[in-house]
């Protein structure tokens, strides 16, 4: 992004407010998706004690850090874009 005296235009704070916005909704939607299909079995049907506590655990570590992953993933990618203004597409409005 361009920093005119240190202050961004609202068009970059819009910009950004969208992509936050983006990057939780996606995700939320991917844990979700990859609790259901780890966990979900668990939840779903009459499994073993033990196979349906692993299933839980493994659901409900990996749905976390997928989201993590994915909301960190997603910001550095717009920061990096944002700052390559000769991208079409990203960056600056005249590009």
């Amino acid at each position: 992004m361009t920093y005119h005296g240190g202050r961004r235009t609202q068009a970059e704070r819009d910009a950004m407010t969208v992509e936050i916005g983006y990057a939780l909704f996606s995700a939320a939607f991917a844990a979700a998706v990859v609790f259901g299909a780890v966990a979900g079995p668990a939840l779903l049907f009459d499994l073993p004690d033990t196979l349906e506590k692993v299933l839980m655990v493994t659901g409900t570590t990996l749905a976390p850090a997928l989201f993590v992953a994915r909301v960190v993933s997603v910001l550095i990618r717009f920061r990096s874009s944002s700052a390559e203004p000769g991208r079409p597409g990203r960056g600056s409005a005249d590009s």
